[in-house]
Parts: structure tokens; sequence; C-alpha cells
């Protein structure tokens, strides 16, 4: 059903990336092709923001390591809070593109339950200095920090790339909850369907974990699957990103307190203002993805283009590359907030998704 899905809906879908131009399903060949296979597997479809990832095949790969090991995976904390989490964390990133989807895939899962009203209070919260960790214990803790960071980072990601909606754009506003319903319902079967744990892990090699990621650690497909992502996207940053710009935007995101800059893009350029006028652009389009990613536009984009060797074409590999490094540095800084110091492993053993939910409310801290 996946696949039948994928082939059916990728045409419009994929139609709505911008900047770059994603590898067609039919076109796609070695890690790209292993990757949309999971995908349409796992997922249920070839969900744009993992695919616009494909021209640089590694940022791909680290993103949907990330996204399915943390969301899509059988664990202890479960789908339904996971797509909360997700919904909450793209809410307070002002990511009204994956607000629509997991919102939608949440209500086709599960009624409200007010009992999860402090997951989601501590997810909108997540990036903010001193968020603290999630109110659960255990595998669950460490799940649910995994979804909210690789969210950090997909909203940034897609706040550059996608519009405000997977919906099409000529859609009429009063067919938009008719239509957000049927794609929650299509969603529904996939997202019962929990997958393998660590299926992702061999699409990258090995890495060691990063001190900052070390919460990570404590559900070991996690603290795998962040190690290799991690080092996937380190690399596509130091091909495409300088030393200086990278220095600058790791400074810059040392000191954030969670708010972003603005209301304009002005102070990107005044940052990047002390570097050589040809490294300026890569830091404007870095520090605005990292910082404020609402405000990188066209021109942004164009001139990191212009300035790049080899960027004219519309693939878009180095595009795809450095937002991608810049979107992880926030997530990492915003993961260092809202992890626990420790990430205690007391979790119930795995039972079906909704006696995972009930177990794991009697444990919620209010």
């Amino acid at each position: 059903m996946g696949r039948l899905l994928s082939r059916m809906t990728a045409p419009g879908a994929l139609a709505q990336v911008r900047h770059v131009r994603p590898v067609r399903p039919g076109a796609a060949r070695g890690l790209v092709a292993r990757v949309y296979e999971q995908v349409e597997r796992d997922f249920g479809m070839l969900a744009p923001p993992v695919a616009l990832h494909s021209p640089a095949p590694r940022a791909l790969a680290a993103c949907w390591m990330v996204l399915r090991e943390s969301l899509l995976a059988a664990g202890a904390a479960g789908r339904v809070a996971g797509e909360l989490v997700a919904r909450e964390v793209s809410a307070g990133n002002a990511c009204p593109y994956c607000v629509d989807v997991h919102g939608a895939t949440l209500r086709a899962l599960a009624p409200a339950d007010p009992r999860l009203r402090p997951l989601a209070a501590w997810a909108r919260a997540s990036a903010t200095p001193g968020a603290g960790g999630p109110p659960v214990t255990g595998e669950a803790a460490v799940e649910l920090v995994a979804v909210a960071v690789t969210f950090q980072y997909l909203n940034r990601v897609v706040n550059v790339f996608l519009g405000d909606s997977p919906l099409p754009p000529e859609l009429p506003s009063g067919a938009r909850g008719p239509a957000l319903r049927v794609f929650g319902a299509l969603m529904r079967p996939a997202a019962r369907r929990a997958a393998a744990p660590g299926g992702s892990l061999g699409l990258l090699p090995g890495a060691p974990l990063p001190d900052d990621l070390a919460w990570a650690g404590g559900v070991p497909r996690l603290g795998e699957a962040f190690a290799r992502a991690a080092a996937a996207i380190e690399d596509g940053g130091a091909r495409r990103l300088p030393v200086p710009v990278r220095e600058l935007v790791a400074e810059r995101v040392s000191g954030w307190d969670g708010v972003p800059p603005g209301p304009g893009g002005g102070w990107a350029a005044r940052a990047a203002a002390a570097l050589p006028p040809a490294q300026r652009p890569a830091a404007r389009l870095a520090l605005l993805t990292a910082l404020a990613s609402h405000q990188v536009d066209r021109r942004v984009v164009g001139e990191f283009q212009a300035a790049t060797p080899g960027e004219a074409a519309p693939a878009g590999t180095a595009l795809v590359e450095a937002v991608s490094w810049a979107a992880m540095t926030a997530a990492r800084r915003a993961g260092a907030w809202c992890a626990p110091p420790t990430a205690p492993l007391t979790a119930p053993p795995a039972a079906p998704d909704s006696d995972r939910i009930d177990s794991r409310l009697k444990g919620t801290r209010t």
C-alpha cells in the first residue's frame, strides 16, 4: 500500500519542493533507492520533507534515520505520544506544514487526551533554555527527546524547501479540514504498524556519539542513529561551508536564547559582514536556517547558489548539505536544553500502543 500511495502522490507532492529538484522514485538508485524503499514501507508514502534531501544521498539517509528510529520504530513511548511531540514542536517553530501532517496523523490515531497536556506543553517549549526533560522517565523520555530534536531539525529544513501545507495551494480554504482528515485516514494504517527498531542503521556507517548527543545513548538504536546521522551531516557541512562560516554559526547558536532574531533578516547580514565577501552568502543562509528559518527566501538561496561553484544546476546538492548542517546544529543545541540530565532505563516492556499510552501516563509528572 505504501509503495502504491507513494507512486500515486509523488509527482504532485514533490512538485511542491522549491529550490532543489528531488530524485523521482523511478529514477532512484543506490542509497537513494534504499531510503525511498524504507520510507514508502514504514511511513506510508514518500514524504516530501524526507525526499527533498535526495540530491545529497547521505543527508537523505541521515534525515530518514533519525525520523524512523525516533518516531516510527517500536519503543516505550508509542506513536501517539511521538506524533503529539512532533506536532507541538512544529507549532513552536512556526512550521505549519509539519503541524498539518502530524496533527492529521495524530487525530487519525487517537482522540484528544487531556492527560497528555503536560507532554504537549513540554514539546512546545523544548527549544527554550532550561526546558528540562519530558514529563516521563526511562526509555520513553529518551525517545521523546529524540522526536523533539528530529523535528527541531526537520522544521528548519521544511521552512526552507516547502510551503505552508502538504495540501495543494489551490485547494479552497473550506476544503482543507476534510482533506486533512482524508490524509490522516490514509496515514493511519502505516502509523499503527510500528517499524522494527534499528532497521535503518545499515544505511550509514558507524560513528562515535558526540558529547552533546550523549542523551541518545540511553536507547542503543537512537544513539547509533544520531551518531551516524550527525557524522554524515557534519561531512556535508564541511564540504559546503568554509570553516569561518561554521565557526560563526556555532558561536551564534551557542549564545542563542531560543527566540528567533528579527523581525527581518538584516541581523544575519550584519553578523556575516566580518567575513570575506565570497563567504557571506553561505553565512547568511546558514545563520538564517539555524536561528530563523522562516526568513530564508529566494534571494538568500539564490545568492548562495551564485557564490557556490557547480550549484547553478537545480539539483541543489550543496544547498541541501548546507541547510542540513545548519538545521542540525540548531537542533543539537535544543536537544541539550530539553534532554534530562540522566535517562534511567526503567520503562515498561513493549505492549500494544494503547496499553503503552495508559502505562506511560500513570508515570507522568505533573
